[in-house]
């Protein structure tokens, strides 16, 4: 049996959970709705708050689904709730991002400043010139969008300048020593 997938999940006060018969799995909470499209060989049923994730047979397929789903639903009743966010860190002289409507504007080195409007459900905001937050209700949305702005300007080993995440450790690498 799967560990992750044998957890139950508690749903909080105001989160409601639909399953429809094609295990069409509908999340609806205080921020918004997420769905999300279970595979045929997993069951998902609610009890009394709680909500489980099982499996009928004990092949490879449904072994490796079984974990997957349950942490898929887990991520949706998470984002309902209370959302998800990353932080970016741009890292270098002259590198600044600003906000200007929907759409975030960095300079990051380049001869032309980096325009990004935010998708739909996602929201980006600008704390310091140099720290970016990108905040959303799903984490894969909130994931792609902050690797798209990373994409921009990777950090780069020797000086450690371009955008970062704010928990991302640099790897340093040491420069070209002269002849003695």
């Amino acid at each position: 049996m799967s560990r992750i997938g044998r957890l139950p999940i508690s749903l909080p006060a105001g989160v409601e959970v639909k399953i429809s018969d094609s295990n069409l799995v509908t999340v609806k909470g205080p921020k918004g709705e997420l769905q999300e499209q279970i595979g045929k060989l997993i069951k998902v049923k609610t009890d009394d708050g709680t909500l489980s994730v099982t499996r009928d047979s004990d092949d490879k397929d449904s072994r490796s689904a079984h974990g997957l789903s349950r942490t898929l639903i887990n991520n949706m009743v998470t984002g309902v709730t209370n959302g998800f966010e990353k932080k970016l860190q741009l890292v270098g002289v002259g590198y600044k991002a600003e906000k200007k409507g929907n759409v975030l504007v960095m300079n990051l080195g380049y001869s032309h400043p980096i325009e990004m409007p935010d998708p739909a459900g996602i929201t980006t905001e600008v704390t310091s010139p140099t720290e970016i937050i990108v905040k959303g209700i799903s984490k894969e949305l909130v994931g792609n969008h902050a690797a798209n702005i990373r994409k921009q300007r990777p950090p780069e080993p020797y000086k450690g300048k371009g955008v970062k995440y704010s928990d991302e450790v640099i790897l340093r690498k040491e420069g070209k020593t002269g002849k003695k």
